[in-house]
């Protein structure tokens, strides 16, 4: 979950936060993140924006690297503390300004978790202070879905839809159904979709509704460079080709990680 506002139900409700990980299992997308910190940029202390449940903070922390996560959603870091390897990682419950540590090397935004800065202001405020906690020459990577490709035209009931046993609750189903969506919205559209999630066990219902900005590549560059930092290198997601642009965005004053 990225770091603003509210954290939407689906991150910050913990029974939600609790069966993340069995419905998004598949976290082969982080291999490519781990292989530009560890061996691109040579990395020895890393700032996880949006950490979510930990998942790449303490893969991180297990190559040798001081790892901070960061995350809004209280719940999804109570997960992500209870996990094998947790230990290793200093956890941070709020928004990036509440991380007191300056000087890493490099930060992440994982998952899309620059699209959930919906209102520019709040994006620029990310931005600015993830840029005052690398140091100068610190790398910031980050993800975001390419607008023309228009993913959320996949976002449907028949589409996503599907039923994961999940320890000690039994069979969980959730979906993704998109709302609405705003073509129109400077700087790129602006798409609301519910995440529904039941609990066949007890028939329990828990609704999450999310918003996200697809951002223009001009937009994202636009904004990196308002906020102080120096787009480096863009390029294809690995796994994702074609769909999605990885960042790599430099704080000026000093050599590269």
């Amino acid at each position: 979950m990225a770091d603003r506002g509210e954290p939407d139900p689906i991150f910050s409700h913990p029974r939600l936060a609790a069966v993340h990980d069995p419905l998004d299992p598949d976290r082969s997308d982080l291999d490519a993140y781990a292989a530009i910190l560890v061996d691109e940029l040579g990395a020895r202390s890393l700032l996880d924006v949006g950490c979510g449940t930990g998942t790449f903070a303490i893969r991180m922390a297990g190559e040798g690297l001081a790892v901070t996560g960061v995350d809004p959603a209280v719940a999804s870091i109570d997960v992500a503390r209870g996990k094998s390897g947790a230990e290793g990682v200093t956890w941070v419950a709020g928004p990036v300004e509440a991380v007191e540590a300056r000087g890493f090397d490099a930060a992440t935004m994982t998952a899309n978790v620059a699209q959930v800065f919906v209102d520019e202001a709040e994006w620029r405020s990310a931005l600015v202070a993830i840029r005052d906690r690398l140091r100068p020459g610190g790398t910031l990577v980050l993800e975001s879905r390419r607008p023309e490709r228009r993913a959320w035209e996949e976002w449907t009931r028949e589409r996503t839809q599907q039923v994961v046993d999940v320890p000690h609750e039994g069979p969980v189903e959730g979906w993704v159904q998109v709302t609405e969506v705003d073509e129109r919205a400077s700087g790129g559209p602006i798409v609301r979709f519910d995440s529904p999630t039941v609990f066949h066990r007890d028939g329990v219902r828990i609704d999450s509704a999310s918003t996200l900005r697809f951002r223009s590549r001009e937009a994202i560059e636009s904004s990196l460079a308002a906020a102080g930092l120096e787009v480096v290198d863009v390029r294809d997601a690995p796994d994702r080709p074609g769909r999605e642009w990885v960042l790599l965005v430099r704080r000026p004053g000093g050599p590269s990680a």
